[in-house]
């Protein structure tokens, strides 16, 4: 028998590809993009690799779900990602139209909420998911580079 994947299998994931992303020296955020249970994009931040401050886990993973759709809309997708999108992922949210958006940890400084940025109308978001796994990972990361410089 086949059981559904449930939100707690795709955010494990999506802390997969924050593990890469600490394993890079990259703020450890990682997120996957999810359409009738199938995992269509995964991505991690690569703001360092990249020297880029747009390549946001969330950012890339929008970009290669809609290659994988071929169409800039997620309509019928959902974004799990391990830390709340900021300001900047969720306005690309926004225009993306994703229909439910799944983070781990709150961001209660540079979060979306906290910014006060919205996501489209008809888009649902969760908070709260492996949140401790997410916090800690982050919190693992900040203690290695501040014992680093």
């Amino acid at each position: 028998m086949i059981l559904p994947y449930d939100d707690t299998y795709f955010m494990k994931r999506a802390l997969q590809e924050a593990e890469m992303a600490f394993e890079k020296g990259e703020v450890p955020i990682g997120a996957v993009v999810v359409i009738q249970d199938r995992i269509i994009a995964r991505a991690h931040n690569l703001t360092e690799q990249l020297n880029d401050v747009t390549a946001h886990a969330e950012m890339q993973a929008i970009t290669a779900a809609a290659n994988f759709l071929g169409g800039k809309y997620l309509k019928g997708c959902t974004l799990y990602v391990t830390l709340e999108p900021c300001q900047m992922c969720a306005g690309a949210l926004f225009w993306s139209q994703v229909s439910k958006v799944v983070f781990a940890a709150p961001d209660p400084q540079r979060g979306c909420s906290a910014m006060g940025t919205k996501l489209h109308p008809k888009t649902k978001i969760i908070g709260g998911i492996l949140e401790n796994e997410a916090a800690e990972l982050l919190k693992r990361f900040f203690i290695q580079k501040r014992n680093l410089n």
